[in-house]
């Protein structure tokens, strides 16, 4: 967390720097928010943040957007976070960060157009923001508009040639759109040949295309390319020991599959003991115990992994524990349940983040799906028309 140290520092160096413990607040909500800490120390640690801007200047703007943002990431108040960001917005009328946010909640409340609106709003006023420009990158796929998608792409390399990271994106485009894994693995090539230093930052695509291809070898390289999450969506996220897992029993390595995966679950279960009412732990627990055979157990913690998000709460993250369900369902032999969800999951106006026609039609955790007319009909209705 090395922004997190440096930010701390700077506050510690000037502990009168509003914008410093704005951003401070931000960076622990964002770990809260994508479950890489979703622990209440982490949350009061964006709590505190978010008191301290306020102790510094009561009525700045930039304090009620950062409390905007913690109302959301922190406990997914709507309403607050929206009341929040109108204080903000009459203070600083073309903060694009406000937009951003903005879009970010109506997200979250299923409101998708207005939240696109939104994100469109924050790009008007900020044009060579690679950030905004990524984030509606991401609805444009999510609610498989990806022609759009692409032309967001290629803005954002207009303005940074380089960005190894939009070049992946943009070849991914075409794995969710169309199921092709071609342009992807081209792009891969080149960076590999041309700048190999950079594979780290890609190899939250590469490991998808690899495992779409069923490349041992270059899955192998690209999880000792990966961080400590190498697979996931959202909040939704495996650590290297379960893919180590994935690839074993793709090898038909039943030993090392199981010793792998029995690792991952020492891991998931601690998670699980730190934070008991967060639903994407308890959902990772579940597809974790499928891999290893525990059916009953693992059945029980998708469905209370749902529970505890349902969509109704949370639409990208409550999709994204239907999946998931759908996954363990699979595994276990629970073909009518697994086939049920993604019926459902496939109806989410922006399931395209997470359930796209590549997804399901490349992926190895569906092969279990496979020639059954219900699941080959759900993948017919996402191909490109």
């Amino acid at each position: 967390m090395p922004a997190i140290d440096l930010l701390n520092q700077a506050v510690a160096r000037d502990p009168s720097f509003l914008q410093a413990y704005c951003v401070l607040a931000r960076a622990h909500d964002q770990f809260y928010f994508f479950g890489l800490d979703h622990t209440p120390a982490r949350l009061a640690l964006a709590e505190a943040a978010v008191e301290k801007a306020f102790r510094i200047r009561p009525n700045a703007g930039e304090a009620h957007l950062a409390r905007a943002h913690h109302l959301y990431n922190g406990y997914l108040d709507y309403d607050g976070a929206l009341a929040e960001l109108e204080i903000a917005r009459r203070r600083l009328p073309n903060n694009p960060r406000i937009f951003a946010v903005m879009g970010f909640i109506q997200r979250g409340q299923g409101r998708w157009e207005e939240s696109i609106r939104s994100l469109e709003r924050a790009i008007e006023l900020d044009p060579r923001n690679l950030n905004a420009l990524g984030n509606i990158a991401d609805s444009y796929g999510g609610a498989q508009r990806y022609a759009e998608q692409k032309s967001t792409l290629d803005r954002m390399l207009t303005i940074a040639p380089n960005y190894v990271e939009a070049k992946a994106e943009r070849a991914f485009v075409e794995v969710n759109w169309k199921a092709d894994t071609g342009p992807l693995h081209q792009v891969i090539d080149e960076i590999r040949t041309t700048n190999p230093a950079a594979m780290p930052k890609i190899a939250f695509r590469w490991l998808p295309c690899a495992l779409a291809e069923r490349d041992i070898a270059a899955a192998k390289d690209a999880l000792l390319a990966s961080d400590e999450f190498p697979l996931g969506q959202q909040a939704g996220n495996f650590t290297r020991p379960f893919v180590e897992g994935v690839i074993a029993r793709m090898t038909n390595d039943e030993h090392n599959a199981h010793l792998a995966f029995t690792a991952a679950r020492a891991e998931q279960e601690k998670t699980v003991q730190a934070e008991p009412n967060y639903g994407p732990a308890w959902c990772v627990l579940g597809v974790i115990d499928a891999a290893l055979g525990r059916k009953e157990d693992a059945l029980r913690e998708g469905r209370h992994a749902v529970e505890l998000l349902p969509v109704q709460k949370d639409p990208v993250n409550g999709m994204v524990m239907m999946k998931y369900l759908a996954m363990i369902a699979a595994w276990v032999g629970e073909k009518d349940l697994a086939c049920e969800q993604l019926a459902t999951a496939v109806r989410c106006p922006i399931s395209g983040m997470d359930l796209s026609y590549g997804e399901l039609k490349l992926m190895p955790w569906w092969d279990s799906l496979r020639g059954d007319p219900r699941f080959e009909k759900i993948v017919a209705s996402l191909a490109p028309k």
